[in-house]
């Protein structure tokens, strides 16, 4: 195994998910009554209707067949996966009404779909672009100061800086009055990658 971590080592999530809260089935003498009002409910229902158009058809059947779909429909349900989570679902933009539903177990795309708020919320004004750039490069950075060395570059700014290097490190504390070049971009993931 290497001892080098590359940026998506950085942002795997390794907790453990939280048990699900299980609906309570319903059980005793309640459900199979409610099942069987139903079943009765929906059979004469069938029957009436079958009769009215001159369809003769045996009640116990049609009964049964009710019966079975009902418990079928019971035992799927307890079976079938959760419904997705509203809580972590993501909107991609404003006009567009399609829900993602990308869990808490993927942390990159949770990380990546951060920025997008973040980049998205600069919206036309260049001026805050470089700005909200560098601050995604620094929290990039002090993650990996802190898996790899454990320390910040608030928690120990000297060792941060003889760790980041001094481009980086001018990049990341001075504001930049361009947007960095995807030349520059690529010159900054390597010197994260060395880390």
């Amino acid at each position: 195994m290497s001892d080098i971590a590359s940026i998506d080592d950085l942002l795997q999530h390794e907790e453990e998910r939280p048990p699900p809260r299980a609906r309570r089935p319903r059980r005793g003498m309640g459900w199979w009554l409610r099942t069987l009002l139903t079943a009765l409910g929906l059979t004469a229902l069938t029957v009436f209707g079958l009769r009215v158009v001159g369809v003769a058809v045996s009640v116990v059947a049609v009964l049964a067949g009710y019966l079975a779909l009902l418990m079928l429909r019971r035992f799927t349900g307890q079976v079938a996966a959760p419904p997705p989570s509203r809580s972590r679902a993501y909107r991609r933009s404003a006009g567009d009404s399609t829900l993602y539903n990308w869990g808490a177990e993927d942390a990159l795309r949770t990380v990546v779909a951060g920025w997008e708020r973040q980049l998205g919320g600069v919206g036309g004004e260049a001026k805050r672009l470089p700005s909200a750039v560098q601050a995604l490069i620094g929290e990039l950075a002090d993650e990996r100061l802190r898996q790899r060395h454990g320390c910040t570059r608030a928690s120990d700014p000297t060792r941060a800086r003889t760790l980041l290097g001094d481009s980086l490190w001018k990049f990341l504390t001075t504001p930049s009055p361009r947007k960095p070049t995807p030349r520059d971009c690529a010159a900054i993931a390597a010197q994260l990658e060395k880390l």
